[in-house]
């Protein structure tokens, strides 16, 4: 039996400090659209029958991850890469949606961005 099927949508959830505030940030940089908008929970797609989202829940204790990690601070444990067609572009529309550039830049192909609630998060070309 599969774990999937067309029906579910499989999705990755982020903490934040603001579950509205964070899904408004995710709704901006990327164009997709809302589906489900508690004071807690926020969920959007590109479409209903995408099958796949994004999710975020609100964290009251939640504390903004350190970019790149440092001892006895919290360490982010997940990013998202987002393939894009032109870096510095990418790069405008995510500082104008709400982004910050990290300091620390590893690759010169990729760009690391910090959401709003510090998730780290990488635009790259392919």
């Amino acid at each position: 039996m599969a774990l999937r099927t067309k029906a579910q949508w499989f999705g990755v959830a982020l903490d934040a400090p603001d579950a509205r505030e964070l899904g408004r940030f995710y709704q901006r940089l990327l164009g997709w659209q809302i589906f489900g908008d508690e004071p807690n929970w926020v969920t959007l797609a590109p479409s209903k029958d995408a099958g796949y989202n994004l999710a975020f829940q609100t964290e009251p204790k939640y504390q903004r991850p350190v970019w790149p990690a440092e001892d006895g601070k919290p360490q982010m444990s997940m990013h998202l890469d987002l393939e894009v067609d032109d870096l510095d572009e990418a790069v405008a529309h995510a500082v104008e949606a709400g982004a910050e550039l990290a300091d620390f830049q590893p690759q010169d192909d990729v760009r690391v961005m910090l959401d709003p609630a510090g998730h780290p998060f990488c635009l790259y070309v392919n």
